[in-house]
């Protein structure tokens, strides 16, 4: 089965009232892990990257590399998307690579600090639309601003609730084919300093938001759950990771009764790769060789997505692209 596009994956998801996981990945050993996943529940599937996130030292290779990987899943419905790209040339970078989809990042400015205005997002989001759709390529866009660090790094951006007018006048202006919109959730291994309630999810803004714009597919970014048994691995091997809450599952899967098509999912599958890659090198301190940590890890990544894929209701749904 070829690529799809993100529109192609959504508009099915909205057909059946599913959602469809997006899960990011850093290197090849991890895309496997998800595609695997997919085939194992007969899912759809969005496969996502970060520009700069790799440690490949020559990201186009990796890029080619992941198209290559996907071509062999042929069962498989795979969206290849470029998540927060954080600028024009990337996404296009990432267009010319083979990537069926992009995120264009525009709520804030190049120096991914100051936020931009609404008119500076819309225009961005408008370029890269126009670029892309001429290729045949989707694209997400970004309203409000999800906080927290996309990347493990150490800017960490404030929570600016979206505003559902104004989400309607986004996706006029940018006819962008799915919205990530800022409801509460945080990107990163530490969201929550006491389990989530309506005070700190809006739930009630999806609803809002959907009615707005029916026809636009949202996104919930930010939405891993930290599951505590995880964190608790990662530290007895070694870990300092504070104790914190992430988003239920029971909420995610009640996301996608709302309007939610697309749920992103970072740092669930990386924390369930990190605790059994620290477990194994510390059950074995003489072996060298990455790849038996790297085996385990994996192993631990693929049964932890294939799980998220049956809350979010993919699983099974793989027919309806073929």
């Amino acid at each position: 089965m070829p690529l799809i596009t993100l529109r192609q994956a959504l508009d099915a998801a909205k057909a059946g009232a599913y959602g469809v996981g997006a899960f990011n990945v850093t290197d090849l050993v991890q895309a496997e892990a998800v595609l695997d996943a997919a085939r194992e529940t007969d899912s759809p599937v969005i496969l996502q990257t970060i520009a700069g996130s790799s440690a490949h030292g020559d990201e186009g290779a990796f890029w080619e590399a992941l198209v290559a990987l996907i071509h062999r899943y042929d069962e498989v419905p795979v969206v290849l998307h470029l998540d927060h790209g954080a600028s024009f040339e990337d996404c296009a970078r990432a267009i010319e690579a083979g990537f069926t989809s992009v995120m264009i990042d525009g709520s804030l400015l190049p120096d991914r600090v100051t936020h931009a205005s609404f008119e500076e997002n819309a225009a961005l989001t408008r370029k890269v639309v126009e670029y892309a759709h001429a290729r045949g390529v989707s694209v997400e866009g970004e309203l409000g601003t999800i906080g927290g660090s996309e990347d493990g790094g150490a800017t960490v951006k404030e929570i600016v609730l979206a505003d559902p007018d104004e989400a309607e006048r986004f996706v006029a202006l940018t006819d962008v084919d799915a919205l990530a919109v800022a409801i509460g959730t945080s990107h990163g291994a530490y969201k929550f300093t006491s389990p989530p309630d309506g005070s700190v999810l809006h739930m009630d803004l999806i609803s809002a938001i959907a009615a707005r714009i029916p026809e636009t597919a949202l996104v919930m970014h930010g939405s891993s759950s930290l599951p505590a048994d995880l964190r608790d691995e990662i530290n007895r091997y070694g870990g300092s990771l504070p104790e914190s809450w992430g988003v239920p599952e029971d909420e995610k899967a009640r996301s996608t009764k709302l309007g939610v098509r697309k749920i992103n999912q970072g740092m669930d599958s990386h924390m369930a790769y990190a605790a059994a890659a620290r477990r194994s090198l510390a059950e074995d301190g003489l072996t060298v060789d990455p790849a038996p940590f790297q085996r385990a890890a994996r192993q631990a990544m693929e049964k932890i997505v294939a799980e998220r894929m049956h809350v979010f209701g993919q699983a099974g749904q793989a027919y309806r692209h073929r």
